[in-house]
């Protein structure tokens, strides 16, 4: 072979190289620092590994995190709750608490997981994404990964079905143990239920999902019905809200990447449209959580069943944060609809535990110690009704509008005075954090277009004058367990669509006790460099060629 076709032959061979290694760097497909395939990074916590892991986490972010117990299960297990967001030490008025809990059953063990994997991603993306920003800045977000871990330690990984696990230690139910609207519960209570109805009671929280596996449904209130004996299947119990609850149930169904659809996980089960249903259209129960989070609380409750296996292999649950991440996060920021506010008397101190509804809504919530209410709510024209001991019945009329959070404080007049005629009351308006998710009509399969099921940073928020924004964790560098982070991923700022459902810039390591959060190569400078690397490529090759 003559010198110059040696030399084409060889720098040709080179191009094609680099170029591979560009292409394989730029779609981080050169492998994990443990050279596994990602499913392979992820598992599931028992109870100690998962009290490790909360605690390492708390330790690293105490400006972001608290941990706490909301009170013991039969065994003594701590029923861990983990608060995240900014300065959690500070009780900001009017700043909403949300919750998710999740292994209620405690052989439904992907919400038990899916709680590790969200308070990761909380915390790693504060400081380049505006939406999860927004989230902590101004939401209390209280995370109990596990309610029954009593039942969890028993139960078997892959058994997708059966029941061993799912009750407590003493073989009740949980999701059948808390008080009940329509029928008197003779039960005796269980230590974790009593746990979780102090916890409720004791923070106002306005919003809430308990996560489940079995299905793939988002199911809201009611689940109980008046007539339950006689009730029957498909026939929902309709609640005064269930505007609202359609809708965030809807939220969590069209930002799931296949919820939505409806299907069954079995052809002798029913499908659901849109993949929501009301819960006793479903299947009538008595002593659920989420009626006794509505009517006992005020607090609004949905349930998310999010597998059809109950505890499917660990290689699966990469695919259910990918199907649930943009769910979860989405949720999360309908606490900021509606209306909220403070009550107070004329001297401006604040009227405590004074009741509160909707005019045509049965269905009340009450005041903090604090005066302070929050209630979800659809757009539209309302009329709030305040009374309290002691105070004249107050009614003010208000409006909410699309994406906008009404601000209404009410002063309640002296029963030694006269009460003033009532009358429409201007409402201040701030920025909502994220766009509705309007169902479509007729065909349950057609999932709305990419701009209205992904969720879009407040406006309020700014990110700053940079165009790009370093992808950091913390001051120190480190990331929810204290590993220095591998590379900074840099990202176009100001966009909710890398949370999408097949983000492929994160990927959350899992080992014994420890969580590491490890980016892949950076996608924005990498591969402005690959049409660099082959320019040169190119030129050696002319280069090798003439001089051949």
């Amino acid at each position: 072979m003559k010198p110059r076709s040696l030399c084409a032959s060889a720098l040709a061979l080179a191009l094609l190289l680099l170029y591979v290694c560009a292409v394989r760097q730029v779609r981080g497909q050169s492998g994990t620092p443990t050279g596994k395939k990602r499913s392979e990074e992820y598992t599931y916590f028992n109870h100690d590994e998962m009290t490790a892991f909360l605690r390492k986490v708390s330790t690293n972010y105490p400006d972001f995190t608290r941990l706490y117990s909301a009170g013991k299960s039969v065994q003594g297990r701590d029923l861990w709750v983990l608060l995240v967001t900014k300065d959690p030490q500070e009780e900001t008025l009017l700043k909403p608490n949300v919750k998710y809990v999740a292994n209620m059953h405690g052989n439904e063990a992907v919400g038990r997981q899916l709680m590790v994997y969200l308070i990761a991603h909380l915390l790693t993306r504060y400081n380049v994404d505006p939406y999860v920003r927004y989230l902590l800045d101004n939401t209390r977000i209280h995370i109990m990964p596990s309610m029954n871990p009593d039942g969890y330690e028993i139960s078997k990984e892959g058994a997708c079905t059966g029941t061993l696990g799912r009750y407590n230690a003493r073989g009740v139910d949980l999701n059948r143990n808390f008080p009940d609207h329509f029928k008197t519960q003779t039960q005796q209570q269980q230590p974790e239920t009593e746990a979780v109805r102090r916890w409720i009671h004791q923070i106002p929280f306005v919003l809430s999902g308990n996560i489940h596996g079995g299905a793939v449904v988002a199911s809201y209130p009611f689940d109980n019905s008046p007539n339950a004996v006689f009730h029957t299947y498909n026939k929902p119990s309709v609640t005064p809200d269930d505007d609202v609850f359609q809708h965030i149930a809807s939220v969590y169904s069209f930002n799931h990447a296949n919820m939505y659809l409806g299907a069954p996980c079995s052809s002798d089960r029913q499908a659901f449209p849109n993949g929501t249903t009301n819960g006793a259209a479903w299947y009538p129960l008595a002593g659920g959580m989420q009626d006794y989070n509505y009517i006992w609380e005020g607090c609004m409750e949905v349930t998310f069943e999010i597998s059809c296996c109950k505890f499917p292999h660990r290689r699966e649950l990469a695919r259910f944060w990918d199907d649930n991440k943009q769910s979860l996060l989405a949720y999360l920021g309908e606490v900021h609809k509606g209306v909220r506010g403070i009550v107070s008397d004329e001297n401006g101190n604040p009227v405590v535990k004074a009741f509160m509804r909707i005019s045509n809504r049965t269905i009340g919530f009450k005041t903090t110690s604090r005066g302070e209410y929050w209630r979800i709510l659809r757009p539209g024209r309302y009329t709030l009704e305040v009374s309290a001991p002691g105070f004249h019945t107050a009614k003010q009329d208000f409006i909410v509008l699309e994406q906008q959070i009404s601000i209404l404080n009410v002063t309640l007049k002296s029963l030694h005075e006269e009460p003033e005629e009532p009358e429409e009351t201007e409402t201040s308006q701030s920025a909502a954090p994220q766009p509705t998710v309007t169902p479509p009509q007729g065909d349950a399969t057609v999932r709305p277009s990419a701009a209205n099921t992904t969720v879009d940073p407040p406006a309020i928020v700014t990110v700053g004058d940079a165009k790009r924004t370093p992808h950091v964790v913390a001051a120190d560098g480190r990331s929810a367990v204290g590993t220095v982070m591998e590379a900074g991923d840099f990202r176009e700022a100001g966009g909710f669509g890398s949370l999408g459902p097949r983000d492929p810039g994160w990927q959350y390591r899992t080992n014994v006790y420890l969580m590491e959060v490890r980016s892949r190569a950076p996608a924005g400078p990498t591969s402005r460099r690959v049409p660099l690397l082959l320019t040169l490529a190119l030129w050696l090759l002319l280069v090798g060629s003439y001089r051949g």
